[in-house]
């Protein structure tokens, strides 16, 4: 995400090379939602309202205005020649669209920020993935009805730029970079919150190792240092592509894992409805499948990239496991 807000900053920013600007400024937006998360939940709140409002208004906009204008003839440009689609390339899709959902996670993992939080948290990831749902439909409409499959190809990372241009002309197209800056901003801000805060939680749990490295301040500070760290390793050496398939990989696997989790350890503890988690189980591992076997024919080096971050983390907790149980498996929590 942060490297998809330097693609759509160099829209209006002219400068040269790419492969250096894009990621140079993907670290520093990660520098910038540093700030915003140390700087307290008040600030956070308020960022990330106003710019929620923006992204909503603006995308609603853009939607109804796109879908005036679409094509017809559009809709179907797909649908023979080189980018003809294959119900494998469909699976694929749907694990990269899946990260366009993934955010209802930062309600979850920001629960203890929230007010009643047993009442509110799964009023607010229903509520989420409505709003979510509808707008990214109506984008989606727009930009395939207003751009061919090979221009929306040749357009990559800014196409709902390209897709504006029917309806606003060049006007159009400042407006939705604009906006898609504004959209990727608050999206890694609301990353690096919800991923920092869960760090710290499963700190206090004893379940991930901590050091302070002498650094001032509470843990979710260290925590939240830890994670734009980590986030700006990846901006800088990986391109968009191969981090987004790496999220789609190590999201679904995380999914497979913890309902596997709940079925086989903590069926008598969480209530749940069993037939729920097994139909997405088997979803997670079809999507899983169809989007390796896509990958592996255009990008073999990014699965053993996957390959290696799995094995590193399940090492990584073998070692931490086996050096804080106790010697009948349990831990301090």
């Amino acid at each position: 995400m942060a490297r998809t807000f330097g693609s759509y900053l160099l829209q209006v920013v002219d400068l040269e090379p790419a492969s250096f600007w894009v990621p140079a400024f993907a670290v520093a937006l990660l520098v910038a939602a540093f700030g915003v998360n140390v700087a307290g939940n008040r600030a956070m709140q308020v960022t990330q309202r106003a710019m929620a409002a923006v992204k909503i208004v603006g995308l609603g906009v853009f939607a109804v205005a796109g879908l005036w204008f679409v094509s017809a003839a559009e809709f179907t440009s797909g649908a023979a020649g080189e980018y003809s689609a294959s119900p494998e390339g469909f699976l694929a899709a749907v694990a990269l669209a899946i990260l366009a959902y993934k955010g209802f996670t930062t309600i979850t993992n920001s629960g203890g920020e929230l007010v009643d939080p047993h009442h509110n948290t799964g009023r607010a990831i229903v509520i989420a993935l409505a709003i979510c749902t509808v707008v990214y439909l109506a984008i989606a409409a727009a930009v395939a009805g207003n751009l061919s499959v090979a221009e929306i190809v040749a357009a990559e990372d800014y196409s709902l730029a390209e897709a504006a241009r029917p309806a606003f002309g060049e006007g159009g197209v400042t407006f939705t970079v604009a906006l898609a800056i504004v959209a990727t901003a608050s999206g890694v801000t609301a990353s690096v919150f919800a991923a920092s805060r869960m760090l710290a939680m499963l700190t206090h749990m004893a379940q991930v190792p901590h050091r302070h490295f002498g650094m001032p301040g509470t843990v979710r500070t260290h925590t939240t240092v830890y994670t734009v760290i980590f986030a700006v390793a990846l901006a800088a050496t990986l391109d968009l592509r191969r981090i987004a398939a790496l999220g789609a990989i190590y999201y679904l696997i995380m999914d497979i894992a913890i309902h596997w989790g709940l079925l086989r350890h903590l069926r008598d503890r969480v209530e749940h409805r069993r037939a729920i988690v097994v139909g997405a189980i088997v979803l997670d591992v079809l999507v899983l499948g169809a989007f390796v076997w896509v990958k592996a024919s255009v990008d073999p080096l990014g699965l053993w990239v996957a390959a290696a971050g799995i094995v590193l983390v399940v090492l990584g907790e073998r070692l931490f496991m086996a050096s804080h149980a106790r010697p009948d498996g349990t831990m301090d929590m």
